[in-house]
């Protein structure tokens, strides 16, 4: 059955306590935007790519296996990428059986790793709605129990334990900039603060999901290409998570791929720090003058994602 109950800071909390003993409580690093070529002023990274799996999407993926029961068929998801790694990692330290589906445009470093941690991955199609369905189809004849990626009551109750992570350890900022594909990520965060902070949404332009939401006043249709594409390129964002970023999150940040480049490039040079595309996204909104903070703004950025074997940078 469905959970349809809210997302609330109460049951963030009661889910961070239950898969605390599974994941990673993730650093923080601290610059001055100077540094960077930006008006000085400070800057709080919340380093989730050092998170198991290599994402952040390992906590919404324990949050799935501990609170709900998994039957004999075990888990499946369909994934872009980061979250078929998670599940399929925390599928392993459970003893759980997993299935992936990913699209063909997953990273060669990401299906290396879903195979690595003893689950099935099956490759369907050239889009994350690709995998989806053929992961549907195989929940139909087999019984397995389906993992989203965002649209997921348990999901977002996961991953809205980063926000209240960084609320305890960086308890003076006033922004944060979030990257957005599906939207799991940014509903449990915004779920978390609420009003609290400005929560800043940052979309590839070449995969707008939020905004078109935004526009449309619901979920749809969104293109889904461009650098980040296994990471941040959906068909639509969640059902579960459009609400509370109605509520709680003022607009969209449209970057370039250029940009995002620019960011991961800019993340390596001055903090050797390595992160996929969407994993540098919301980097990419401040780096590129999208987000231009007011003076004496305290700026926090996520950095969500580092499962890449992509590292080309000049030195």
């Amino acid at each position: 059955m469905a959970d349809t109950a809210p997302i609330t800071r109460e049951r963030i909390k009661a889910t961070e306590a239950a898969i605390r003993p599974y994941v990673r409580r993730t650093p923080l690093a601290t610059a001055d935007m100077a540094e960077f070529g930006l008006p000085a002023g400070p800057l709080t990274f919340k380093l989730e790519f050092l998170q198991h799996s290599g994402s952040f999407k390992a906590r919404g993926a324990f949050a799935n296996l501990l609170l709900r029961k998994a039957p004999a068929a075990g888990v499946v998801a369909a994934s872009g990428g980061n979250h078929g790694v998670a599940v399929a990692y925390a599928a392993h330290r459970l003893g759980v059986p997993a299935t992936i589906f990913v699209p063909d445009v997953a990273s060669p470093a990401k299906q290396e790793r879903i195979r690595g941690y003893g689950a099935q991955l099956v490759i369907a199609g050239s889009l994350y709605a690709d995998a989806l369905a053929a992961s549907e189809a195989h929940i139909a004849r087999t019984g397995a129990m389906p993992i989203h990626a965002y649209d997921q009551a348990e999901t977002l109750l996961g991953q809205g334990s980063v926000g209240m992570e960084l609320e305890q350890d960086a308890p003076g900022i006033d922004t944060l900039l979030v990257a957005v594909g599906g939207g799991g990520l940014i509903g449990g965060i915004a779920a978390w603060y609420g009003q609290r902070i400005r929560i800043v949404a940052v979309e590839p332009e070449a995969s707008p999901t939020l905004h078109v939401a935004f526009a449309a006043g619901k979920p749809v249709d969104a293109p889904a290409g461009g650098i980040a594409a296994d990471s941040l390129a959906p068909k639509r964002v969640g059902e579960l998570m459009f609400p509370i970023a109605r509520q709680n999150v003022p607009g969209v940040v449209l970057v370039t791929d250029d940009a995002i480049r620019q960011a991961q490039e800019a993340l390596w040079s001055r903090l050797r720090v390595v992160t996929e595309p969407g994993g540098a996204a919301a980097f990419a909104a401040l780096l590129s003058g999208r987000y231009q903070p007011r003076p004496g703004e305290q700026v926090a950025v996520l950095l969500c994602g580092a499962n890449t074997t992509a590292v080309n940078f000049k030195d």
